[in-house]
């Protein structure tokens, strides 16, 4: 029996998951399908019933206020079927198990990847546990009895094309380079390959680098971290802000993925001495992604760091960012003014970037000229005059600064203050009629007009140019799929200096590890904001020359709410944990 979208119907239906009426429903767009697509033997690359059943987000009858999807089927065919249904985490799978036990297109055509021996019995993960020809084929093969689980078919694929993706292109290598095979002579980097194109081709360092970075796209990650040890080397993945470990590769194999990345950026491959910096443009789903790619030699090698430029990720809607409403109407004010100066401030790593791209792509239009100096430029956007800092060639923050007010420009993005000489032109900008978005490193608001007079810009012209400063940090969200409520204990609550009535508990949320967010209980970041509008009061304040303290708290008097108590918010609302409300803004 196959899993074609009619079987899949009938299960859900059998299973109370949905209505006749519903199965029907399914069933009549299953037979508008083509031939080869309404049965399972073709689809080698898509889970043509799960996609289409997903597709239609039905409400689970079975659990109130949740959809029918890849998890709610795959449970539903394990229950049908008398089985346990599994999650596949392929970190924990084993390399030399599965490429003894199964080939790729047997594990592909039949959907199943074996996990676990135990007692001498085989444990494989199916997504067609009534594939009784497969299952009796792979008994045969195996040798072993099996003890079979139910894992969704998206699942078993994933993890067939990672597992026998990187790990095959890993292994390959490394017997390719022992046996002395020549791999420097790698092409160039058009774009990125679909699965199909990489399988069919037998570079396998181009491979594995192909597969690392689909990986990255999938997981979400920031940054690649590819690190030298003395007797191996270690794939790291930033996600959320996190680093996790994604793989170990053999040290032989290393230089020559380092090299791999390095010709793809352009990179001179032969230095191994001198830090390097590049950059990598390719498609993902069908948009450009742009990857930064920085080489430092560390004690067994050459480091590499891949930082991901996901311009959805980059630039988004301000309302998608973390702002309350009133933060929201507050920052559209700012940025809707003609002239003056507005400051994003915090760490790196807090967001400013996607903070300043979003809302200079907020206000773009056809009738005005946004010029921006970074360094580096972040990612190319077509609707921004963009200028790379190059201290090489004597082009600084304040030079190229003092070229684009020839430009003119309408509204100037400054990459960051960190002169006098660039916090002057500035300044002299914005008296003559431009809007300036900029960034400082400082840890609150209210902190940066102190800043701004340590650079030597006189009070009365801050007062006067300076529209607002907003201090800005990202906490992780809690993973929907696992949150669970818990109290706060005492000492909790004394950390965050919260006043608790007795025999009253304060209720949060965390979120319990599971298989969607990688056992981290989070999923995602979002932002938490310190906004400081210049009003009248604030204005007196700075002219009379008064410290950041005193100026905070007027304007938490006037209705300013602080990192801590927009954090505060985010977990009373359930949003983010007590451990990141303390990591974010101390204690």
């Amino acid at each position: 029996m196959s899993l074609s979208p009619l079987f899949v119907a009938d299960i859900l239906q059998r299973q109370g998951l949905i209505t006749s009426a519903q199965a029907e429903e399914i069933k009549k767009e299953a037979r508008k399908l083509p031939q080869r697509l309404r049965t399972a033997s073709s689809y080698e690359q898509k889970a043509v019933a799960y996609d289409l059943v997903a597709s239609y987000r039905f409400p689970n009858l079975k659990e109130p206020g949740t959809p029918v999807d890849e998890t709610a089927i795959a449970r539903a065919i394990a229950a049908d079927a008398g089985l346990e249904h599994v999650r596949i985490d392929t970190l924990q799978l084993d390399a030399d198990l599965i490429e003894s036990r199964i080939s790729r297109p047997f594990a592909r055509r039949h959907r199943m990847i074996p996990l676990a021996m135990a007692n001498g019995r085989l444990r494989v993960a199916c997504a067609n546990p009534f594939d009784i020809e497969g299952i009796d084929s792979f008994r045969r093969i195996a040798g072993r009895e099996l003890d079979l689980a139910v894992a969704s078919e998206p699942d078993v694929l994933r993890a067939i094309t990672e597992f026998y993706g990187l790990r095959h292109s890993v292994k390959r290598a490394e017997r390719d380079l022992k046996a002395g095979i020549d791999l420097g002579n790698l092409e160039q980097l058009v774009r990125m390959k679909n699965e199909a194109e990489i399988e069919s081709s037998d570079q396998h360092i181009v491979n594995a680098v192909e597969f690392m970075l689909q990986h990255a796209f999938d997981t979400r990650a920031s940054d690649i971290h590819i690190e030298p040890k003395r007797d191996w080397s270690l794939i790291r993945f930033r996600i959320d802000g996190v680093l996790h470990d994604i793989q170990t590769i053999p040290k032989i194999v290393h230089a020559a993925i380092v090299s791999r990345v390095k010709t793809m950026s352009r990179l001179d491959i032969a230095e191994k001495r001198r830090p390097q910096d590049g950059r990598i443009k390719t498609m993902r789903a069908g948009r450009e992604v742009e990857l930064r790619i920085s080489t430092l030699p560390v004690a067994f090698g050459e480091k590499a760091v891949m930082r991901i430029f996901d311009p959805e990720v980059l630039t988004q809607d301000l309302a998608a960012l973390g702002f309350y409403p009133e933060e929201l109407l507050l920052f559209n004010e700012f940025i809707s003014r003609p002239h003056g100066i507005i400051l994003v401030t915090g760490p790196t790593g807090s967001g400013k970037t996607t903070t300043l791209y979003s809302a200079m792509k907020a206000i773009a239009s056809r009738d005005i000229n946004i010029t921006t100096i970074e360094d580096p430029i972040e990612m190319v956007i077509e609707e921004f005059n963009q200028t790379a800092v190059q201290p090489k060639i004597g082009i600084d923050f304040a030079s190229a600064l003092r070229h684009i007010l020839r430009q003119d420009p309408d509204v100037i993005m400054v990459g960051e203050i960190r002169d006098p000489e660039t916090a002057q032109y500035a300044i002299q900008a914005a008296l003559t009629g431009h809007l300036v978005f900029s960034t400082l490193h400082t840890n609150d608001a209210a902190t940066s007009i102190g800043r701004l007079v340590d650079l030597g810009v006189e009070r009365f012209l801050i007062s006067s140019t300076l529209i607002g400063s907003m201090a800005q940090r990202l906490v992780r969200r809690i993973c929907p799929h696992c949150a669970a409520e818990r109290s706060l204990n005492a000492e909790e609550a004394n950390t965050l200096r919260l006043a608790v009535p007795p025999g009253k508990k304060i209720r949060v949320k965390e979120g319990q590890g599971c298989h969607e967010c990688r056992g981290t209980g989070y999923f995602g970041r979002c932002g938490i904001f310190e906004i400081l509008p210049l009003d009248d009061a604030v204005k007196d304040l700075v002219v009379a020359g008064k410290d950041a303290p005193e100026i905070k708290r007027e304007a938490v008097k006037n209705g300013m709410r602080t990192l801590r108590q927009s954090a505060l918010r985010k977990l009373a609302e359930g949003i983010t944990t007590f451990e990141e409300v303390v990591r974010v803004t101390g204690l």
